[in-house]
């Protein structure tokens, strides 16, 4: 599965005659480019020495259990693993394209409870922030793709790299479950 692949069903929603291809386009497009983010940051956690196929249930628990990770904090987290930004893995385009994706969450969040938006959005917004989530996806799993050979699409995070060295890389040293609840808690829980 490649950033290609995961976006064909957003391709089928743009394409149909749906009343409401606007809405279900740019929620799932969001949906998927959380999900990305969260799967590059599980990935990298797994590398650690520590861990293995036993361990994945507990790694997997540790979001489960913590409420306050969002988008930013998974931003946070990776950028606190990994020597190279989630900033210069989407490159030129991440201070257009960032800004974006907040906005697109806020609005997001707002239409998933019901609520009105202050901007009146209509079909063609939504499709606009569709175009720019797509962009920074394909820039994200790119980027990701030459650095870490994970794209943040397979469908299993856990996996141990064909990288050799890449736990080496990590800055922030996990020896095993609890020093990663303590780090979810340091770097990426909202307070």
């Amino acid at each position: 599965m490649d950033y290609i692949e995961e976006f064909k069903t957003v391709d089928a929603v743009i394409n149909s005659s749906a009343e409401t291809l606007g809405v279900d386009a740019f929620a799932l497009s969001l949906i998927k480019a959380e999900r990305q983010i969260r799967k590059l940051v599980t990935h990298l956690i797994y590398q650690f020495p520590c861990f293995n196929e036993k361990d994945i249930s507990a790694l997997r628990q540790v979001l489960v259990n913590n409420r306050r990770v969002y988008f930013e904090g998974f931003e946070k987290g990776f950028d606190a693993l990994y020597p190279k930004s989630i900033r210069d893995l989407v490159g030129l385009e991440y201070s257009a394209l960032r800004p974006r994706i907040d906005e697109a969450i806020e609005d997001r969040n707002k239409i998933f409870h019901g609520q009105l938006t202050s901007k009146f959005l209509n079909r063609q917004d939504l499709v606009a922030y569709v175009r720019d989530i797509r962009n920074w996806r394909e820039n994200l799993a790119k980027g990701a793709l030459g650095e870490l050979q994970y794209d943040g699409f397979g469908r299993n995070s856990f996996q141990k790299s064909r990288i050799a060295d890449l736990a080496s890389r990590l800055k922030h040293p996990l020896a095993d479950i609890k020093s990663y609840e303590g780090f979810v808690r340091s770097y990426m829980s909202r307070p």
